[in-house]
């Protein structure tokens, strides 16, 4: 176990220091960084370009600068992003490419340009239609904007060639992820859930050839030893982000293991691979197409719910808690479906609303410990 704590310890300075690690990217490379904000970015295009794609998904901060450009019933991801912008959190990085999934993302992309000029924002529209041949070249017109954008900006070509190799490289680290979550809820004891949320984390601020070399060694650590027992209660995940860190610790309290996830911040970023064969652009944008159970993208059969059932048929969970990010309106559009879907299931389920920028959890602890009584009582 020294190796699986020693990776855990990696991962965890990368989580609690990402602006360290992209100034050690900078120095040791001399390249440039790209930040991505939610939910879906290419960042095979940018890795192609020999950058660094990091994570911009907001965190705990008083929020005192971006009243000025979003209001207070944005979402705490979005506040705390521009916040973060603002007080110059974001400097070092080259540019961000900002995908526009809904409303307050539109805020957000042309408020940057205003309150972050020195740090380029570049727009990117995913359509809707986004399973018609017309809506795939659509995107792929878009993600070649992006590496127009991206080869102005550092003066180097993106060979497709690059992207193919990125493409092969992301797709492996999407399948480590898989796995990892799949044996991760073998081991509730080790793999709490604050730690798998940290693992998938951490995924965010790093190479990713290297992200998957370490997770394959957790999971080859793991493999070495016996199921751990676990007699309290097993959920699954969905919403946004299971954030900030102190609500996850609150299901340790209560005996509660993470044994599966519908997350936009973890598996939701994984369960989806670029197909094989064809140009390079196009089949980042066919992934777009043949993603499916989110409720950013446009899904007119309401496959999402379905999807949730059956996670927690497979993996044994008895319920669901739904991390709603308070004022996110794709989310809170889904839910009265997911409910009725989850009731008619017979899977208990318990809708908590969350804020990044929360100075207290107790009354979610209430809520916990009310939903963990009522599931043993079944």
């Amino acid at each position: 176990m020294q190796a699986f704590t020693a990776i855990l310890n990696e991962l965890d300075h990368v989580v609690n220091h990402p602006s360290e690690a992209v100034r050690k990217f900078k120095k040791e490379t001399g390249r440039e960084v790209i930040g991505c904000l939610p939910i879906y970015v290419p960042e095979e295009i940018i890795y192609a370009g020999h950058m660094l794609p990091v994570g911009i998904w907001g965190g705990q901060t008083n929020i005192v600068k971006s009243g000025a450009y979003l209001p207070g019933f944005a979402c705490s991801i979005m506040r705390g992003i521009m916040e973060f912008a603002v007080q110059g959190t974001y400097n070092d990085l080259s540019a961000v490419i900002c995908p526009v999934h809904c409303d307050t993302l539109k805020c957000i992309g042309e408020n940057w340009k205003v309150a972050v000029p020195n740090v380029p924002c570049i727009g990117l529209v995913y359509p809707q239609n986004r399973k018609s041949e017309t809506g795939i070249a659509f995107l792929t017109a878009e993600f070649q904007q992006i590496r127009s954008q991206l080869e102005s900006l550092t003066g180097r070509p993106i060979a497709d060639e690059d992207i193919e190799n990125a493409i092969i490289i992301y797709n492996e680290h999407r399948k480590t992820m898989r796995e990892f979550s799949k044996i991760a809820r073998d081991f509730p004891v080790t793999v709490s859930p604050k730690v798998r949320h940290r693992v998938m984390k951490s995924a965010f601020f790093m190479d990713k050839a290297k992200h998957t070399m370490l997770v394959k060694a957790l999971i080859s650590e793991l493999r070495s030893l016996p199921a751990e027992e676990w007699t309290g209660s097993k959920i699954v995940l969905t919403g946004i982000i299971a954030e900030p860190d102190s609500f996850l610790d609150l299901f340790t309290d209560y005996g509660i293991a993470v044994v599966g996830d519908d997350l936009a911040h973890e598996s939701r970023q994984y369960r989806t691979d670029v197909p094989q064969d064809g140009n390079p652009l196009e089949r980042l944008a066919r992934r777009w197409a043949d993603l499916e159970g989110c409720s950013l993208a446009y899904d007119p059969a309401k496959k999402r719910g379905q999807m949730i059932i059956d996670t927690v048929k497979e993996n044994g969970a008895d319920g669901v808690i739904v991390t709603m990010m308070k004022f996110c309106e794709p989310e809170e559009f889904d839910y009265p479906i997911l409910k009725k879907e989850f009731e008619k299931a017979g899977v208990p389920h318990l809708y908590i609303e969350l804020e990044q920028q929360a100075d207290s959890v107790e009354q979610l602890r209430t809520r916990l410990q009310g939903f963990t009584e009522m599931l043993y009582r079944r």
